[in-house]
């Protein structure tokens, strides 16, 4: 495995991105299908299997919070790092990644402590009633014994894709998802396990995964490594990664936030079974989101190197290519999910209650799935600039300014409760895109602007040191 097969600074951007999307989206979609496999084997349980499904759904703003931390810390070395190879100084770039491992390594322990103490409380606080908690508490107490796997593979994960070594990123994801398919029916089925079953058939899968990162990050094959002299948390390296990490940390906690918002309003106005269509419904959007995810994570190599190399003509194409993907793929979901929607809910249910209300939730909720292509674009396109506070403000405007709080005012407007959660979604989504959009027109071609004049002003102080000497 050579790096040459992904020169950053030099090869074609169009087939760059090609190269470094396909991985990426397989990566994005493969990880996905931990938490969505779980849900297909366990919607099909025999007799329980409507409620357990409910039970599950409910942990997911658990299992997004801690994605989230492996995504403070990974999403936000890896651009840093990817800034650093393009400046050619490999070991700044190998500090941070020292760091942001002994970093994931502590924020682990405690998380797996908050979440076994305070699990339960919490899940009923997120949408739980006395029916699903015992099926929710089951599957979270030994998915969080596995929250150290989460973090090494998902977030060191990035350090992989950063460097350009797209496939050995995507095999991260691909080997624990086969993994996980494999042993999920064996568990719950052949076990007899239930939901317990398909848990720890996802924290073997998650070991597994953890364990090839470590690998590669150790050997020679990466261009960087991971070294114990800089295990030692230095505040100069740590608070910048911190501080470019918050967007996505806050697109992902949000996101938990928003499930618990929306949980607990449709347990109140619809009950179960509206609870366990949004459990189908996030299942699906994790579909729509995770290849944009994909295509916005290989793009950040390329617009990270050669922002870091100057090379600002290429830092524009990517950024175009990028948006166009973005825009095309976000339309055709939308197209997929309003046209045939039970395709989709087939999946997780065969109950025609559950089945139905899906159904007419998807259309609504989802409506404005093909606004988030722009989102997506803009905002990782700003995280892989190094702009920390630009990124974090986008971040926060969908889900904490827009979206949460919509969920719980215009239900005071509508007759139907349930339909007035629903629609929080596609206000907020047509309304995030519009205002990053405009945004992003504004500052992109300043932040431009900036390095090109870095790049003269570094030059005129090499041409004023060559004429003092002579």
């Amino acid at each position: 495995m050579k790096k040459i097969t992904n020169d950053l600074g030099n090869d074609s951007i169009g087939k760059l991105l090609l190269r470094l999307a396909i991985p990426a989206i397989a990566a994005q979609l493969i990880n996905a299908l931990y938490n969505i496999v779980d849900r297909i084997y366990i919607g099909n349980i025999d007799e329980v299997g409507k409620v357990a499904l409910t039970g599950v759904g409910v942990t997911f703003p658990i299992i997004m919070i801690i994605s989230a931390f492996s995504a403070l810390i990974g999403m936000g070395g890896a651009p840093k790092v990817a800034i650093k190879l393009g400046e050619g100084n490999k070991e700044e770039a190998e500090h941070i990644l020292g760091n942001c491992f002994i970093t994931l390594m502590g924020v682990s322990i405690i998380l797996t402590a908050v979440f076994l103490i305070w699990g339960r409380d919490m899940l009923m606080l997120f949408g739980a009633s006395e029916n699903t908690i015992e099926y929710a508490l089951s599957y979270l107490n030994i998915y969080v014994l596995g929250t150290i796997f989460v973090q090494l593979s998902m977030g060191l994960n990035s350090f992989i894709s950063t460097q350009g070594f797209a496939k050995t990123a995507m095999l991260t994801v691909l080997i624990g998802a086969i993994l996980n398919i494999v042993l999920d029916p064996i568990f719950i089925f052949a076990f007899n396990m239930g939901v317990k079953g398909a848990a720890i058939a996802t924290v073997i899968s998650q070991a597994v995964s953890a364990i090839w990162v470590v690998k590669f990050l150790l050997s020679s094959e990466s261009e960087i490594r991971i070294r114990k002299k800089y295990f030692r948390l230095n505040k100069a390296v740590m608070l910048p990664v911190l501080a470019l990490g918050l967007s996505p940390f806050i697109m992902q906690s949000t996101e938990s936030l928003v499930n618990i918002a929306l949980n607990s309003s449709l347990q109140r106005f619809g009950g179960d079974d509206a609870v366990g269509a949004m459990t189908i419904i996030g299942s699906v959007i994790q579909f729509c989101i995770m290849p944009l995810a994909g295509l916005a994570s290989s793009a950040q190599p390329i617009i990270g190197f050669n922002f870091g190399a100057r090379k600002v003509d290429r830092v524009k194409k990517t950024f175009r290519y990028l948006l166009i993907s973005a825009i095309v793929f976000s339309i055709l979901m939308w197209g997929c999910v309003m046209v045939v929607p039970q395709m989709f809910v087939r999946l997780f249910a065969s109950d025609a209650a559950l089945m139905d209300i899906t159904v007419w939730a998807m259309r609504i909720f989802m409506s404005g799935v093909f606004m988030l292509g722009i989102q997506f674009a803009c905002q990782q396109t700003f995280v892989a600039l190094g702009q920390a506070k630009v990124s974090l403000l986008l971040a926060l405007l969908r889900k904490i300014i827009l979206l949460i709080p919509l969920i719980y005012i215009l239900p005071f407007f509508f007759t139907d409760k349930v339909l007035a959660v629903l629609l929080s979604e596609p206000i907020a989504d047509v309304i995030a895109a519009t205002v990053t959009g405009l945004v992003f027109i504004i500052k992109f071609k300043k932040i431009l602007k900036a390095r090109e004049l870095e790049d003269i002003d570094k030059e005129r102080i090499e041409v004023e040191v060559i004429e003092t000497n002579v």
